[in-house]
């Protein structure tokens, strides 16, 4: 492990055990926050983990086919483009079926990240999700944990926050991703019911195997009056222990339910389960719409961070982006017009994001001092291995919206035609872009909350302002 992923993970371990120990989060300063009228009431994040290029995918720009020899700084990407339904906008070969639908999409061309000293996946998906730079010295919330905590759940019974399609044991990184897939120091009633397999969700709304539901109810009193007799002081702050056996109440609560058949995929048709089912991921937005329709307020849909896959492409990136576009194409356009179809599209923010975009000669931005992290070894293409976006690139990458009251047709800012691929229009931070999903879910950007003695906020510092002119017809 090298020296900056260790004093990442230590750092992060002090910031979780300070959420443990911290006592209940209040709302501060709430007579001065205003929140704004809200234009959807479900939000769900389409995540493409590992980096999505913007050159390959959104943003297309010069490409050249695969040639011996060709010089790699003529190549800006791996794939022509193709036209959409929306005039004079074309994205990348390889999602037709999304391209029909961007007359519906507002299309953000210039989403920029600063690269932190260091590009690692960790520390800007943490970024990303959180809105705050680690590490932290308290647990920051995740933003679908904000939702929960300020709007509550649409439904009593679901789940405010569901976490679809990212195993958080068993793989590179798990350390990482559990610090920023949690409630942070709102508790853990207020962070995502974790589902890595669709296929599997039915499984977690009911008892254990042998375990009647009566049964699962007494080991609850049993495990309440246990806290109660011996509460972990030491390991646990009251409010903390309050909050996980609220967590457990909400949990026994849906498992008597008859929303817990939203989690049951072999529910629908054979027809609907073909349209999505293009592996994991497709399932998942399946499960998604399953969910948003029984109430779910948030809920996050990965194609799922491991390093060196998925989108993770740092060799043989043409090949593997080919397949992933396979994977996400069709599911995600299908959601988009079952969403539609079903009335719903209005009211549902639908977000297609990644931490960062990729190219094939620059890491980071122009003057960066982060480490090279491809292994092009040679100025000219010599095999199809290096024919692809490698290197980690945050001075410019594409995010796409639809629903949720964001402009139909509408594409926002612009980077460069030529290299380095910077946002040369209408750029759009991190904490810009989660003002803008916030407003939009009727939070303001300046809601705060006292921990441990001072204020955080739903937008560092409270100064995201949202990107008013995304919203409209």
């Amino acid at each position: 492990m090298d020296n900056t992923r260790r004093t990442f993970l230590k750092a992060l371990s002090a910031s979780s055990l300070a959420a443990a120990m911290s006592g209940a989060p209040r709302a501060f300063g709430s007579e001065e926050v205003v929140h704004p009228k809200a234009t959807a009431d479900c939000c769900i994040l389409l995540w493409m983990a590992g980096g999505m290029a913007a050159p390959e995918t959104f943003d297309p720009k010069g490409y050249h086919p695969f040639e011996k020899g060709l010089p790699i700084d003529k190549i800006l990407s791996t794939f022509p483009a193709i036209n959409t339904s929306l005039d004079g906008v074309k994205i990348g070969q390889g999602l037709e079926e999304i391209a029909k639908l961007m007359d519906r999409a507002t299309l953000i061309r210039s989403h920029v990240q600063p690269d932190l000293g260091s590009i690692l996946h960790s520390r800007h998906q943490y970024h990303w999700h959180t809105g705050y730079v680690p590490p932290q010295t308290v647990a920051a919330p995740h933003i679908g944990a904000w939702m929960a905590r300020v709007l509550g759940p649409r439904n009593p019974v679901m789940p405010a926050f569901v976490n679809i399609g990212q195993r958080l044991e068993g793989i590179g990184e798990s350390e990482e991703l559990k610090a920023f897939t949690t409630g942070g120091f709102f508790g853990s009633e207020f962070g995502p019911f974790n589902l890595p397999f669709p296929d599997e969700a039915a499984r977690s709304v009911r008892p254990p195997e042998g375990m009647d539901a009566s049964r699962f109810a007494n080991r609850y009193q049993l495990y309440r009056k246990l806290v109660d007799a011996n509460p972990q002081r030491d390991f646990m702050s009251d409010y903390q222990q309050e909050s996980m056996l609220r967590s457990l109440e909400n949990a026994h609560r849906l498992l008597g339910s008859k929303e817990k058949e939203a989690f049951d995929l072999t529910r629908e048709s054979k027809s609907a389960l073909d349209a999505y089912d293009s592996g994991r991921f497709g399932r998942g937005c399946l499960l998604a719409r399953r969910l948003a329709e029984a109430g779910a307020r948030f809920i996050e849909v990965t194609t799922e961070y491991v390093p060196f896959v998925y989108w993770d492409t740092h060799e043989n990136g043409h090949d593997t982006v080919v397949k992933m576009k396979q994977e996400i194409d069709r599911p995600i356009a299908q959601l988009i017009r079952d969403l539609e179809e079903r009335r719903m599209l209005d009211r549902t923010l639908v977000i297609i994001a990644s931490e960062f975009s990729r190219d094939m000669m620059i890491e980071g931005v122009p003057g960066s001092t982060a480490k090279d992290q491809a292994r092009v070894k040679s100025d000219t293409l010599e095999s199809m291995t290096h024919y692809g976006l490698h290197r980690h690139f945050t001075g410019g990458s594409s995010v796409v919206m639809f629903g949720g009251g964001v402009k139909k047709g509408h594409v926002h800012g612009a980077t460069a035609d030529e290299r380095p691929l910077v946002a040369v229009k209408d750029p759009v931070t991190i904490s810009d872009l989660h003002a803008t999903i916030f407003t939009a879910m009727g939070i303001s950007p300046k809601t705060v909350y006292d921990i441990e003695k001072r204020p955080f906020y739903a937008t560092e510092d409270g100064k995201g302002k949202p990107v008013m002119s995304l919203f409209g017809s």
